[in-house]
């Protein structure tokens, strides 16, 4: 048989060395935000673009975008308009991240968020 093994340790020192491994292991986690980018149902082109590039940066940042579409007076009667500028988004960023929260309507804004994969 063996006898059990017991260490003595000044219990000071190791209260501090633990509180050093938490503080360290608070350093490198990652918080992840949600950044938001406002769009129109009728955006250009060009507009559209430039957008996406923002969803790109944030997403390689390993942020969660958050996509707003906004509808303003007699635009609310078009809300196809703007579900197709939603599917627009998820098909151009379908290789970068994943579709968190689908396209809902809230109010006059339709939201859907997207995560990184």
């Amino acid at each position: 048989m063996d006898p059990p093994v017991c260490k003595i340790l000044d219990y000071g020192k190791f209260k501090y060395e633990a509180q050093k491994r938490k503080n360290e292991a608070r350093k490198k986690q990652k918080i992840i935000d949600v950044k938001e980018i406002k769009l129109r149902p009728n955006i250009d082109n060009n507009d559209f673009i430039i957008k996406m590039k923002q969803v790109k940066k944030f997403i390689d940042n390993g942020d969660k975008v958050k996509i707003t579409l906004r509808f303003r007076g007699r635009e609310m009667a078009h809300q196809t308009l703007g579900a197709t500028v939603l599917e627009r988004v998820k098909d151009n960023t379908e290789e970068l991240c994943k579709v968190e929260t689908l396209p809902k309507l809230e109010g006059r804004q339709m939201v859907m968020i997207l995560a990184p994969k």
